[in-house]
């Protein structure tokens, strides 16, 4: 039998993914592998989402709708919270260069499988719970 974990335990990942079925399949995985997933699907939604509410991490979508792409919002999503953990998910861009991306960041080439996106969300994760004393 697995473990309970209460909301107030589960990771909360912030997800922004305009295709509608991509973000409701993921998100729907993810939340059954224990995760707590807020969706959104452009960068001007993440941000007020951000603002507004507490997420641990965000797994952004490269090409997004609107005025900024998912490595804008990292850079922004970074200057309101320096340590957030980022991962990039795109399937029209092969990687991104180190440049653009935020320091420590992760990027995913579509199409994954969610439960390697838990897996990964779960690591990045890893130093930022073991830097919180017991």
């Amino acid at each position: 039998m697995g473990t309970i974990v209460n909301e107030a335990e589960k990771i909360r990942v912030l997800m922004v993914e305009d295709e509608f079925f991509i973000a409701e399949w993921v998100a729907e995985s993810l939340s059954d592998l224990g995760f707590a997933v807020d969706v959104v699907s452009n960068a001007r939604d993440a941000l007020w989402r951000l603002a507004s509410a507490s997420v641990d991490v965000l797994f952004t979508d490269i090409n997004l709708p609107g005025g900024m792409d998912g490595a804008a919002l990292a850079r922004r999503a970074r200057q309101l919270f320096p340590r957030l953990p980022v991962i990039y998910a795109s399937a029209r861009v092969a990687a991104l260069e180190p440049e653009v991306r935020v320091r420590g960041s992760v990027f995913v080439r579509k199409p994954y499988e969610p439960e390697m996106v838990g897996r990964l969300i779960s690591e990045v994760m890893e130093p930022m719970t073991a830097a919180v004393p017991a």
